[in-house]
């Protein structure tokens, strides 16, 4: 059994099958949940800093707000308390670094994002984690 589960989110199907396998398993056993939404701040590094960037940042920040929010309320609806993280930098790392923090014991992901490109992004992200990461990783394919 684990103590502590992070399970990344990013909108996507993978990242809802990712999210039901995590509320599963802490069904199972005294687990205690966590889930994070990490905004790239790197997919925009190369523009210049100015208003656009900013409301960029805002969109995918309220987009990470509504995520946490639906994965709440999907938690709580089989009776699991989860506890949640919108981080903003490179997703691997901060999932990395979120799970040494909260000492997670299993750090749960999707194989892949929402559209096309995401599939390449968080492909990537997941690689990254499953490659970097001190505690054990589930990649959940949807």
């Amino acid at each position: 059994m684990f103590n502590t589960i992070l399970v990344a989110l990013d909108g996507s199907p993978a990242g809802q099958y990712a999210l039901n396998r995590a509320i599963e398993m802490t069904k199972a056993g005294n687990t205690k949940l966590h889930a994070a939404y990490v905004v790239e701040t790197g997919l925009f590094s190369s523009l210049p800093t100015d208003n656009t960037v900013e409301i960029m940042y805002n969109v995918l920040q309220k987009e990470g707000e509504a995520v946490i929010d639906k994965a709440k309320t999907e938690a709580a609806s089989h009776g699991v308390t989860l506890i949640t993280h919108l981080k903003f930098g490179h997703a691997g790392s901060e999932i990395i670094a979120l799970a040494d923090t909260i000492k997670a014991d299993l750090v749960i992901v999707g194989s892949h994002g929402k559209s096309q490109t995401d599939r390449l992004l968080i492909g990537s992200v997941s690689t990254f984690i499953v490659t970097h990461s001190k505690v054990s990783t589930m990649v959940v394919r949807s």
